[in-house]
């Protein structure tokens, strides 16, 4: 197993930001069929790192997705009995409404990547919320993304644009009063960012004075007040504005959680480093559904199935393991 202080539960996002996403004033809904954004890298190789035994170990190397083995785990996937979406009534106008709306992002390169030359978008989030659609609609296709970002992820529930988020999305009190979450799904921690060949950073204890970026309307600033309180904090929007940033030298590092840092890495090999071990507390990436949604329930059955029949692991395997080559997936977080 990996690193286990980078990869929280085994494999390690704490500040639940949307992964690698561009700049936009506005969240731009796109249909599966017609989204267009460049495809990442397929093969890099990324930095060595310490973990928290001290060991030097090598970070692992990204290799392109299996399409054929992602698109056939998918195709796959259970359908839900009618009785059980008449159950729910969030489901049931899933159903009625015969598409799947989902907020989430299409350039996180191992959660939810738009690839163009199929115009299909893959990834773990990818994943489970074409999924879920198979599993209402008995069509894994039968979705529309609405892009979002940090700061948009709670809004687009609240005014009915979308039916569910999957952007890793961090589960916190504050959001769980104006939203609801199924999951968790997934959990991480914090890293620090910095450009390769800095010495002067090691980690989380190095950041006093320094000028620290992080993502407005993440879990970023709070968790740098606690951590690192004298660092000079930087708010950006996006996670490529706070890399550029980085990049440009206005800012001497970037503190976010490990997941969002690791498609850094392995889409820019040499351009940036981690400083020291991944830190704070364990974070949980739930799915955002409407407050009080009886949808939660309805999700969080699914997530279970998932877990039961061995599909969450595969897909972890197909998205994450084999790309960074980790050869045994963790165990999954436990389902409130």
């Amino acid at each position: 197993m990996f690193l286990t202080a980078a990869l929280s539960f085994s494999l390690i996002a704490g500040c639940g930001s949307s992964a690698a996403e561009p700049a936009e004033s506005a969240v731009e809904e796109q249909t599966a069929e017609t989204v267009q954004e460049p495809a990442a890298e397929s093969t890099a190789e990324i930095e060595e790192s310490t973990a928290e035994t001290g060991e030097e170990t090598a970070e692992p190397v990204a290799v392109a997705l299996d399409k054929e083995a992602f698109d056939a785990l998918i195709a796959s996937g259970a359908v839900a009995d009618d009785a059980d979406i008449a159950a729910s009534t969030w489901a049931t106008a899933v159903k009625e409404a015969g598409v799947l709306r989902v907020g989430g992002t299409r350039t996180s390169f191992l959660f939810s990547q738009l690839d163009e030359t199929d115009d299909s978008l893959r990834g773990f989030d990818a994943g489970l919320y074409q999924l879920l659609a198979r599993y209402i609609l008995g069509d894994e296709t039968k979705y529309e993304l609405t892009q979002v970002d940090s700061s948009t992820r709670e809004s687009v529930l609240q005014s009915d644009q979308v039916d569910a988020v999957f952007a890793t999305y961090s589960i916190t009190p504050a959001r769980q009063e104006v939203i609801s979450f199924a999951g968790p799904y997934y959990t991480s921690q914090q890293a620090v960012l910095i450009k390769a060949g800095n010495t002067d950073i090691t980690g989380i204890d190095s950041l006093a004075g320094k000028n620290v970026a992080t993502q407005a309307g993440s879990t970023g600033p709070e968790i740098l007040e606690e951590y690192a309180p004298d660092a000079l904090v930087q708010e950006f929007e996006t996670d490529i504005e706070a890399r550029t940033a980085l990049e440009q030298g206005r800012v001497d590092a970037y503190v976010t959680d490990y997941t969002l840092l690791l498609n850094a890495l392995v889409q820019n090999p040499g351009v940036y480093e981690i400083a020291g071990d991944v830190f704070g507390p364990e974070d949980n990436y739930g799915v955002g559904l409407p407050l009080d949604s009886d949808g939660v329930a309805f999700v969080n059955a699914f997530l279970q199935k998932l877990v039961d029949d061995g599909t969450w692991a595969k897909l972890w395997q197909i998205t994450l393991g084999d790309r960074t080559g980790i050869d045994t997936a963790p165990a999954a977080p436990v389902i409130e």
